[in-house]
């Protein structure tokens, strides 16, 4: 049986996961991170993108995190994020009216939204393209 560790994945609305897993893999502000258990403490902030779960026996669970931290300790793997949802669970309608939005934003600067945020709704609209034909 393959060595396991605890993980929590909570946003500010609701728990996403809570068990046990084998392997995480997250992106860090400074680059793709990999936690097995027993990986030395650390605290990283987490950029939007996916979270690829490798649960006890080997299935795999993909979360999407806007943003937020992931901590190691010993034992342990916690990833508070602002916002996430399960990939099985995003809604494809939405995110393509959400796309529209966000490039009519990038194109008008009068628009509510600043240019920058504008880009990084566009590219967590495509983050969530890339999770959903997975």
């Amino acid at each position: 049986m393959a060595m396991t560790m605890h993980c929590n994945v909570v946003s500010a609305e609701k728990k996403l996961f809570d068990g046990r897993i084998e392997f995480l893999v997250a992106s860090g502000v400074m680059g793709e991170l990999g936690i097995l258990p027993g990986h030395a403490p650390l605290l990283s902030e987490l950029k939007p993108g996916t979270i690829k779960l490798t649960k006890q026996g080997g299935a795999q669970e993909l979360i999407y995190v806007s943003s937020g931290f992931l901590e190691v300790q010993s034992t342990t793997v916690t990833v508070l994020a602002d916002s996430a949802e399960r990939a099985v669970n995003l809604d494809e309608a939405a995110a393509k009216e959400a796309l529209e939005a966000a490039k009519r934003a990038v194109s008008n600067e009068s628009t509510e939204l600043s240019y920058d945020q504008a880009v990084a709704q566009l590219r967590t609209i495509q983050l969530l393209k890339g999770i959903r034909n997975k």
